[in-house]
């Protein structure tokens, strides 16, 4: 297959799809014509992805085409130690110019540098796919299978039944980091700086279902429980007008009645019934009236409450700090995964592993063999 040369000024661009009105994004050239085997591999994506998805990997897609453009690399012919060339042109940027005797200072985390590899990797999983580009050269991005890089086993190696995994060749040591929780005294605090039922429900039904931002915004009122049904429903739907998205399994999760109690308050006194929206959070006071709030609207008001409050919050916060509660209080790591909407029990262990007690990964590995 045939591709137009190569530039480094890429354009990401936001469009609809006319067919369904889904919100897509395009890859253009500086001459304004698609990017093919970027565009190729991001129209794939949006099958699976948010749109806020998609729009990270075409960035992360971007800074791969600049460096290549940059060394005069073929995107189809490139290596291992290319690779590696990028990852550090990731974290410090390019610094073949720049002559000092001072220590280079990164620019990027390396968590930030392994998910533009794992995106990098995975363009490359698509284009072997579709063979448009060679296997052979491309496996070599992976350890074979059953080879460690220490040929030492961690804490949960082999605690989920999950096919082999392999391990990408070039991936930068990452600083072991938990984002913490937030105190009930905090979660407190920031309702009550809220003066908008609607903002205070949000911050209430995060905590209390561990819901990601996407599920949250993306809510209907029949998801929502009543007074005799004390839950919230996380469904998943296609085609959100303000690209929200359910990215976990469907669940249902129980909550509290006074979660329940603001919820009704909140259509009582602030919903607006003339406008036949069918979602929970919609705008009310700017925007277009009864439409879904969009993802921005949600991570403006926590940056606010942040000023406000001097607690460092955003939505995610609130999904470590509903998952910590359950784990404490003694709920099962198979409980918790259902609860987050996570597909894998490995996905819970890893990320809570600080809080879960030994004997319960010995109970988890225990059921894992039986089964």
């Amino acid at each position: 297959m045939k591709f137009q040369k190569m530039c480094c000024n890429l354009i990401l661009q936001k469009g609809n799809d006319p067919l369904n009105n889904q919100t897509i994004w395009v890859m253009l050239d500086q001459d304004y014509e698609i990017v093919e085997p970027i565009q190729r591999y991001l129209t794939f994506l949006t099958t699976t992805k948010s749109p806020n998805t998609v729009k990270s990997y075409g960035q992360d897609l971007k800074y791969l085409w600049e460096f290549l453009v940059n060394k005069c690399l073929d995107w189809r012919e490139i290596n291992v130690s290319d690779l590696e060339d990028f990852a550090y042109w990731l974290r410090v940027g390019d610094t073949s110019k720049v002559i000092s005797m001072q220590p280079v200072e990164a620019i990027r985390s390396e968590r930030t540098v392994n998910h533009t590899i794992t995106v990098v990797t995975n363009f490359y999983d698509y284009h072997i796919a579709n063979k448009t580009v060679d296997f052979k050269r491309f496996e070599r991005f992976y350890m074979p299978h059953g080879i460690s890089r220490g040929g030492s086993k961690g804490l949960l190696t082999g605690i989920a039944k999950t096919k082999p995994v392999r391990q990408k060749l070039v991936k930068l040591k990452e600083k072991k980091m938990f984002p913490g929780c937030l105190t009930d005294e905090q979660v407190e605090t920031l309702v009550n700086a809220c003066n908008r039922l609607r903002d205070k429900l949000m911050i209430l039904m995060l905590n209390g279902t561990g819901m990601r931002k996407g599920e949250l915004l993306g809510l209907f009122r029949e998801d929502v429980g009543d007074f005799d049904e004390y839950c919230v429903r996380v469904i998943k739907r296609e085609n959100h007008p303000n690209g929200a998205r359910a990215k976990g399994q469907e669940r249902t999760i129980p909550v509290v009645p006074e979660l329940l109690q603001m919820y009704d308050d909140y259509l009582t006194y602030e919903y607006p019934y003339d406008k036949e929206s069918e979602y929970v959070f919609v705008n009310i006071w700017e925007g277009e009236i009864g439409q879904p709030m969009n993802l921005s609207v949600i991570n403006t008001m926590f940056r606010r409450l942040s000023k406000k409050t001097g607690i460092h919050v955003y939505p995610h916060l609130f999904r470590h700090t509903y998952a910590t509660r359950l784990l404490k209080a003694g709920s099962s790591p198979e409980r918790v995964k259902y609860f987050l909407g996570h597909t894998s029990i490995q996905t819970t262990l890893d990320v809570y592993s600080h809080v879960i007690n030994e004997a319960n990964l010995r109970e988890v590995t225990k059921r894992e063999e039986e089964e």
